[in-house]
């Protein structure tokens, strides 16, 4: 079975990972007068969470309002000063997905050169023939494996920690807010976008401040400098912790150190609070 950052991933999943990646319609934001000059039909359709998330739609210059949404056929049918023109303006405004041609070329082949400006592509479904090559690379870009294999104890009191580490979600959504509540007993949060409320309801109720970070049980609360919670993660004991980074359909339940989750969490603003389970 293909392993993807130290977590098996099946057939299914893996198809599922080509349409999220290179579904067979994707956005590119515009300006109106860049819709008129290229001669683009836009539209306000919603885009679907695995959209949301490997375009990063919520990071996109909100200067580029139109959306153009293009199939294989249509961008490819574009003149390719347009196309280049198109693609040079996606990673002006932030949006996910435009990969560079050096880093790719040599595994997704040469034709990527001649897609747009030499410099960039985007991602479709005739560039991922050979999925089990290119989709490891693409998900573990920037993350660390999940580590749960080197755990030699599992906490008793938090059985379902073992179930969800080392597993990648179904879809974007689950996030890591559900991730600490079903890996303490709460069920199906493991399924579910958890939003601030539900997750500091639940953490009042089950938690009280304070904690230790070598033993299970201690719930690490990230807040911005509004108070607001933005990340949380459990240590599951002998140093080691479980949490899922983000939303996003690429990012898995995985085991790391404390001290690599402190690391990767570290952001301007934040402040860390720790809290316990209590009975």
């Amino acid at each position: 079975m293909l392993k993807v950052l130290g977590i098996d991933v099946t057939s299914d999943l893996l198809e599922r990972w080509v349409d999220w990646l290179a579904p067979d319609e994707q956005p590119f934001f515009v300006t109106r007068k860049q819709a008129t000059a290229w001669k683009l039909t836009t539209d306000d359709r919603e885009p679907s969470r695995e959209d949301r998330d490997t375009y990063r739609t919520y990071a996109v210059d909100p200067k580029a309002a139109r959306t153009a949404w293009l199939s294989q056929e249509v961008y490819d049918a574009l003149p390719k000063a347009t196309r280049a023109a198109l693609v040079r303006a996606q990673v002006g405004y932030d949006r996910g997905a435009v990969p560079t041609v050096r880093k790719w070329s040599r595994i997704v082949g040469p034709e990527v050169r001649q897609q747009a400006d030499g410099y960039r592509f985007v991602w479709w479904k005739s560039l991922l023939r050979e999925p089990a090559r290119v989709l490891p690379d693409v998900v573990s870009e920037d993350l660390g494996p999940s580590r749960h294999a080197e755990v030699r104890t599992w906490p008793a009191a938090l059985p379902r920690v073992r179930e969800l580490a080392g597993t990648f979600p179904d879809g974007s959504g689950p996030n890591c807010f559900g991730t600490v509540m079903a890996a303490c007993g709460v069920d199906g949060a493991e399924s579910v976008w958890m939003v601030r409320e539900p997750f500091e309801e639940w953490l009042a109720n089950h938690t009280e401040r304070g904690g230790k970070d070598d033993v299970p049980g201690t719930v690490f609360v990230w807040r911005d400098a509004a108070r607001l919670v933005q990340h949380a993660a459990l240590t599951i004991g002998d140093g080691w912790m479980l949490h899922k980074p983000s939303q996003s359909w690429m990012t898995p339940r995985k085991v790391r150190t404390v001290a690599e989750v402190k690391r990767a969490t570290r952001t301007a603003g934040w402040r860390l609070e720790r809290h316990k389970l209590v009975a």
